[in-house]
């Protein structure tokens, strides 16, 4: 195949992206049809970047994760620059009103903001950039740059290159490179534990060998823990949405959880049960956009470890309408009474976009239990079933784009 057949069929081709994606995969589209249409697409050649792009998208959303970061190494050694669909009407970037380029890490669903659903049908035209070696000659013109890579011990280094090559950068930056790099589990609660109005308890990274000292009882758990003892939550360092996370009541629960965790270092940090009085936990999903907060979902459940795909919210419409009168609420009632520590995370964490997870302690304080700037929100929960969120997505997407207008203007 000659090097003109393969633009050809890179530019017939278009990405379909996360969004459009994982949207067809909660609405129940045959994945494995799709799949094998983009098997098809990229033919004997494999050359058709964008769908292998999508395959691997679609790999790591049905739980095959290596497979797909396989897929996603072919498609970043044949470009590096990927444009998902734009917005309802706004298909050419000539009448787009701004042009975002997001700068990319490649990695899992983790790996980056998955910025895609924060402006889907907006008038924003976004082109994804990839950062492999180096960054390609023909960078795509824009008017704000976003960074999109997200924090872990793996990008760490790669977030120091993107400082470095972004320093004298023409246009404006969102979410500076070296403000994420900071944004590990142990020195976001260093930060923000003698912040105003927050309970994050002190997280400590600490090594297997370690946490085997305290099995053998050469080392007691408030030795590593300078605000608390057993139960303990314990994950695997770099791990997301409850991998490995477990809550372990003493040193014989700690002796099993090793038995089964291969990992060389993990987060420690104590339980705090943040249950209310009708015995439910409620766990909230805030995001900050130029230090304002806004709501993107509550969880409620039986369990300490929500997610809220695990919280039965579809199941229950009590649940969902104790959802829906807190995001009529928020601005009034939750974002009120934690204003001063919101204005205290957007202060010390630096970013112009970020997610929190939280809830509230016993005593009304804010408890985190994570910052990050990579956590997903979006609007492709069913209409029917959630019809109070699309109004308030909608609000997030808006003031998201507001950022974006506000951040191109000429000072």
């Amino acid at each position: 195949m000659t090097e003109l057949e393969v633009q050809n069929l890179q530019q017939n081709s278009p990405l379909m992206g996360l969004a459009a994606l994982m949207r067809m995969t909660l609405s129940g589209t045959d994945m494995g049809s799709v799949g094998m249409q983009l098997i098809q697409r990229a033919g004997p050649y494999a050359q058709d970047a964008n769908a292998l792009m999508d395959l691997s998208t679609i790999l790591q959303l049905r739980g095959d994760r290596e497979l797909g970061l396989n897929i996603q190494r072919q498609a970043l050694a044949i470009q590096q620059i990927y444009t998902p669909p734009r917005g309802r009407g706004q298909q050419d970037s000539h009448v787009a009103s701004l042009r975002l380029l997001a700068l990319m890490g490649e990695g899992d669903l983790m790996a980056n903001s998955p910025i895609e659903f924060l402006l889907e049908d907006q008038d924003v035209a976004l082109d994804l950039l990839y950062v492999t070696d180096t960054l390609p000659e023909n960078i795509p013109a824009h008017d704000v740059l976003f960074i999109a890579i997200a924090e872990s011990e793996k990008n760490i280094p790669l977030l120091a290159k993107v400082a470095e090559e972004i320093a004298n950068w023409p246009c404006p930056v969102l979410n500076r490179p070296e403000y994420i790099a900071t944004l590990s589990r142990d020195s976001n609660a260093e930060r923000l534990r003698s912040a105003t109005g927050i309970d994050m308890p002190a997280t400590v990274k600490i090594a297997r060998a370690e946490l085997a000292r305290i099995v053998c009882g050469d080392l007691l758990m408030n030795q590593v823990l300078d605000d608390g003892d057993f139960p303990v939550i314990v994950r695997p360092v770099d791990s997301h949405a409850g991998q490995g996370l477990e809550k372990l009541a003493g040193k014989e629960a700690l002796a099993d959880y090793l038995s089964v965790m291969s990992n060389s270092e993990f987060y420690v940090s104590r339980f705090v049960d943040y249950r209310n009085a009708d015995g439910l936990f409620r766990k909230y999903r805030i995001v900050l956009i130029a230090g304002r907060p806004f709501v993107a979902h509550m969880a409620i459940s039986q369990n300490w470890m929500i997610h809220y795909l695990n919280a039965g919210m579809a199941d229950s419409a009590e649940k969902r309408a104790e959802e829906a009168q807190f995001m009529a609420d928020f601005d009034s009632g939750f974002a009120l009474s934690h204003a001063a520590a919101f204005e205290e995370i957007n202060r010390r964490m630096g970013l112009d976009y970020l997610g929190i997870d939280c809830a509230e302690s016993a005593d009304g304080r804010l408890l985190i239990f994570e910052v990050d700037s990579c956590m997903i929100v979006h609007a492709v929960d069913s209409a029917e079933v959630y019809p109070y969120k699309q109004p308030q997505m909608r609000k997030i997407f808006s003031a998201f784009r507001q950022l974006l207008l506000h951040a191109s203007q000429p000072v």
